[in-house]
């Protein structure tokens, strides 16, 4: 037997492992998982019916053109199909994104700490990571991100809101970002967490809709998933919007048939399930802002947030503080040596939480 391996590509050398939230121990004493910004609730009226349905002819391959959802995603954002794509959750499309766009010898800027993806994604590529440090308020640092642009740059990742800090980049600034990145450059709005802002824009909060921001830039990418809000992390479906030529080359580097007929049918039923979304997502903004204001009521420094976690930066307190957790019967995402995230979850868990982040707080 011959003692000589495959050769593998040289930049897979040295990359990081993708962590997911920590599930809770079967038959231990933890109780509530907050590590992977799920959504608690189960999935919307109407949305089991049509996934049960679609799995009936799963032994047939899903439409791989996602026709209905297509249409359904063009109707309800005004946006013509062309300027769609679709992917397994939006990291599946950031990576298609950087599949299209970047390889050896090229930068993909993003700030840092964020996504904990975009690093793997970027070498999996091919290209150079360039990560811009956040501020001291744990916000996108645009301008150094804009000053970090070289000839060398392709794609710049802004998250927002923030993973894992929750922060958020406002309308003014973001446009005299954008107004700064060469046309040939891609910048991704990833808007994982799009639907947990408040208030909206126009209503005082001047956080802006990446879609309506994309609308005259055509170098701008907009990145949504069904995920967080919709409640449908384990179906893996998400979708861009983007011009179309950007939008063209993500369908060009798409996984054949990587959307399940049982997630297309999901994502439609809860577009039209929009009511009894916007009630579950006005809950769980109502219990973030209580722990927000609980965990600053004990003296914590917190980043407003507005996404469905909060921020603690711990340093090297952080793996002390999550091990805590686990042990009063919550699993939290730590980060070792910077803080951890923690996913706003039932009522319960949530005060849980709190009473352990008390206790350590008095203990520091």
């Amino acid at each position: 037997m011959s003692e000589t391996s495959p050769k593998l590509r040289a930049e897979l050398d040295g990359i990081p492992t993708y962590k997911p939230g920590k599930p809770a121990a079967a038959g231990g004493p933890v109780a509530y998982k907050l590590s992977s910004n799920e959504n608690p609730y189960p999935p919307l009226p109407g949305v089991m019916e049509q996934a049960i349905s679609a799995a009936g002819v799963f032994n047939r391959y899903p439409d791989m053109a996602c026709t209905g959802l297509m249409n359904e995603l063009a109707d309800r954002f005004g946006v013509p199909v062309s300027h769609l794509a679709t992917g397994t959750g939006s990291v599946g499309v950031a990576q298609q994104l950087l599949q299209a766009t970047a390889s050896a010898g090229d930068e993909v800027i993003y700030a840092w700490r964020s996504f904990e993806a975009y690093p793997i994604i970027t070498q999996i590529s091919g290209a150079t990571s360039v990560k811009v440090p956040l501020t001291a308020g744990e916000v996108h640092d645009l301008d150094a991100m804009a000053e970090a642009i070289t000839d060398k740059t392709r794609l710049i990742f802004v998250c927002n809101p923030n993973n894992p800090t929750g922060t958020v980049v406002r309308r003014a600034e973001l446009e005299r970002f954008l107004d700064r990145v060469p046309g040939d450059v891609l910048v991704v709005l990833d808007e994982a967490y799009r639907e947990f802002i408040r208030p909206a824009e126009g209503e005082g909060g001047g956080v802006p809709d990446g879609i309506d921001i994309y609308r005259d830039r055509p170098n701008v990418a907009v990145l949504r998933t069904f995920s967080k809000a919709y409640g449908l992390a384990g179906l893996r479906v998400g979708f861009a919007v983007a011009h179309e030529p950007v939008a063209a080359a993500l369908r060009k580097t798409a996984v054949p048939f990587g959307v399940s007929q049982i997630a297309q049918e999901a994502a439609v039923a809860s577009l039209r399930a929009e009511d009894e979304l916007l009630g579950r997502v006005g809950s769980l903004v109502a219990e973030r802002e209580r722990v927000y204001r609980g965990l600053v009521g004990q003296g914590w420094t917190v980043p407003e947030t507005q996404a469905n976690f909060v921020w603690l930066r711990l340093g090297a307190r952080t793996l002390d503080f999550a091990a805590a957790c686990e042990a009063a019967g919550v699993v939290v995402r730590p980060f070792a040596g910077e803080g951890v995230r923690v996913t706003v979850g039932e009522n319960e868990a949530n005060d849980l939480f709190l009473r352990t982040a008390e206790a350590f707080r008095k203990e520091m």
